[in-house]
């Protein structure tokens, strides 16, 4: 007679730019990681972004091409076995942040778009305040080329709409890590977006990111 033994979760360890295996599902334990497909010109399109505590798993979309890589240093946890209830959460997260992103992607000018996109993404993994959202692009390695490639812009675009950004008010630097985007400088309401606004109800992303309340 043979004895199954029961699946032992694996603890992986990936460096910057590595990929995740697209086929299998993982808890992200440290770090974050970015979905990617591409266009016929070669121009890279992010569908989603997750962070410390977030399911990943195989979306069974059928878009190829699809990559999981690694924005930061990341440790996940392979071979686990999520539920049903947590995979159907993971898609819906999925579709929630491919629609905002496609619907950033469509703002013009661009620096009105690199503007949205930080709002956004310190909504989803920085703290929201009475302020305004505070983000750690160190933090998340989201470096000007990174955000560049996430907005549809030019890395000099990005630099340049940045120091503007400072000078104007629209972006406050907190500390050597932290921005603040003041509320209604992304020109995208708190109540639009499906983020809790409270610690209680943060999501693991939000309460293992780390990030200071301004």
């Amino acid at each position: 007679m043979t004895i199954a033994m029961p699946v032992r979760p694996v603890r992986l360890t990936l460096r910057v730019d590595d990929h995740l295996p697209a086929d299998m599902s993982c808890w992200i334990d440290d770090g974050y990681v970015r979905a990617n497909t591409w266009n016929e010109e070669g121009e890279s399109i992010t569908l989603g972004i997750w962070g410390p505590g977030e399911l990943i798993t195989p979306t069974g979309s059928g878009v190829m091409p699809y990559e999981l890589i690694c924005l930061t240093r990341v440790v996940v946890v392979v071979e686990c076995e999520p539920t049903e209830s947590e995979i159907l959460g993971f898609l819906r997260d999925l579709h929630t942040q491919t629609a905002h992103l496609l619907q950033i992607h469509r703002v013009r000018p661009a620096d009105a778009r690199l503007l949205r996109l930080l709002y956004w993404i310190g909504a989803r993994f920085g703290r929201i305040s009475s302020s305004g959202t505070t983000l750690s692009l160190e933090d998340m390695n989201l470096t000007h080329r990174q955000l560049a490639d996430i907005a549809g812009m030019t890395r000099v675009t990005v630099t340049k709409s940045l120091t503007r950004f400072r000078s104007q008010g629209l972006v406050v630097k907190v500390s050597e890590a932290d921005l603040l985007v003041p509320h209604g400088a992304g020109r995208l309401p708190v109540e639009s977006l499906p983020f809790p606004r409270t610690l209680r109800h943060e999501s693991p992303a939000h309460q293992n990111a780390g990030f200071r309340t301004p």
